[in-house]
């Protein structure tokens, strides 16, 4: 136990030393722990630690599922040894994930009445976020076909596969359950279940100011080349990638027993097991991570630029990998009654590749369905602007083009006047997306 205290005190003293600002995560007495995980086995990589030590303490803990993990259908075909693509046989494979997941929480100490499983679409919760709000209609999953929560064991059977509905379950929960420490999957994720877990938990604990002040702890899943080695490490510290910009972590110890029960879990999520052990066992770590980019304000120092990708993921196509076009933020700021945000690219857009970028208000008083969420598409000769699926007039922004940045002027009266922003950009071919920049949070003026 003193060698795993030591491991662990060095990496926190590794990350002051690197800037950032490490702390030790303490539970204390009081505290009402919230874990709302995308999939089923979120739960046990990210937090497994964490429940062990929750429980042992005797506080209140409650594991949430956005979703069922029913399109993983890689893991599937491993797990079933043929493909899993019949929208039956893919509920099915659902079913199997929630029944893992009481059984690997059962490992961790958490029964089945603390957990709640949402049934939201995985691997469509994203595109919800963007473009399923208001009058449009629910989303249809890919690969189970349907349209809302399809599971009888669900929160909500039948909820629709939107926006508000997700917002609305979201807020049932925190309301119900008043917890004072939130750990919810990170904006910087790759996985778009695990980004969009985290703007609509933002959303309803804003909904919720004046009732409910949890601190918010997010982790990161899915990474590029994260975590680093591969595979069974378990005497090692989890190291957090280089985001950019930087975050802002807390460690959880770990302890050895607590570690045994965490790789326990891990296996109990059989058919994530089968198809990637070794990723899985890479977070039975001395401890674990959780850290958050700081809100951005007007006024404030601006923030040190990322280094834009050139390298294409592994996973993309031939033909997408030579297309590929890398993102990251140069700058996000207010001029006069305008939101400005500008990008560095790691090569000027060719043919067929675009640039997004994601402009979502809110403001207190208009329910967030109902604000505009604006998404300008940027081409090799023009660009368009639309509301979800509802197009605008294009000079309803102003798009400032280089050969290797763009920058997307916004006044602020399209957002609706928000009191906060989320922004965000990618660039995609066909589609496809290609890469990315983080989720941002923005606290914006008062609306006049």
């Amino acid at each position: 136990m003193r060698c795993v205290r030591l491991l662990v005190g060095l990496f926190l003293l590794a990350l002051s030393a690197a800037g950032a600002r490490a702390a030790e995560l303490r539970l204390e007495r009081d505290d009402r722990v919230l874990v709302l995980a995308p999939h089923p086995d979120d739960e046990a990589l990210a937090c497994g630690g964490l429940i062990q030590r929750a429980l042992k303490m005797r506080l209140p803990v409650r594991v949430v599922f956005l979703t069922y993990g029913d399109s993983n259908e890689w893991s599937f075909a491993v797990y079933r040894k043929h493909p899993v693509v019949v929208p039956r046989a893919v509920r099915a494979m659902g079913l199997v994930r929630h029944d893992e997941a009481v059984a690997a929480d059962r490992i961790l100490g958490l029964g089945p009445d603390g957990l709640t499983f949402l049934g939201y679409p995985d691997f469509g919760t994203f595109e919800i976020w963007t473009e399923h709000w208001g009058e449009k209609p629910p989303l249809r999953s890919k690969l189970t076909r349907v349209t809302a929560v399809p599971y009888a064991s669900a929160f909500r059977p039948g909820a629709p596969y939107k926006g508000e509905e997700i917002l609305r379950d979201l807020s049932t929960l925190l309301h119900d359950f008043r917890p004072t420490k939130v750990f919810v999957s990170h904006p910087a994720d790759h996985n778009p279940d695990h980004r969009a877990l985290y703007l609509f938990t933002r959303v309803a604990l804003w909904n919720l100011e004046g009732e409910l002040a949890p601190a918010l702890f997010p982790y990161l899943v899915h990474y590029g080349g994260w975590p680093a080695p591969r595979g069974l490490r378990a005497a090692e510290a989890l190291t957090p990638p280089l985001l950019a910009p930087p975050a802002t972590w807390s460690s959880l110890e770990v302890p050895p027993s607590a570690r045994a029960r965490k790789r326990a879990a891990l296996q109990a999520h059989a058919t994530q097991y089968r198809y990637s052990a070794d990723y899985l066992l890479s977070f039975v770590r001395a401890n674990e991570l959780f850290g958050d980019f700081p809100v951005l304000a007007p006024g404030a120092p601006p923030e040190p630029a990322g280094t834009v990708r050139s390298d294409p993921p592994e996973e993309l196509t031939p033909a997408e990998r030579a297309a590929f076009v890398g993102v990251e933020w140069r700058a996000v700021r207010l001029e006069g009654d305008a939101l400005v945000v500008s990008t560095v690219l790691s090569r000027p857009l060719a043919e067929a590749v675009e640039a997004s970028f994601y402009l979502f208000g809110y403001r207190r008083d208009r329910p967030f369905g109902r604000m505009p969420k604006l998404r300008v598409e940027v081409g090799m000769l023009g660009h368009r602007v639309l509301d979800q699926d509802r197009h605008l007039d294009g000079d309803t922004v102003e798009v400032v083009r280089e050969a290797r940045a763009i920058a997307v002027r916004v006044p602020l009266a399209a957002l609706g006047r928000p009191e906060r922003a989320f922004v965000s950009a990618r660039t995609s071919v066909a589609e496809v997306p290609l890469d990315w920049t983080s989720w941002r949070v923005l606290e914006l003026p008062a609306p006049r």
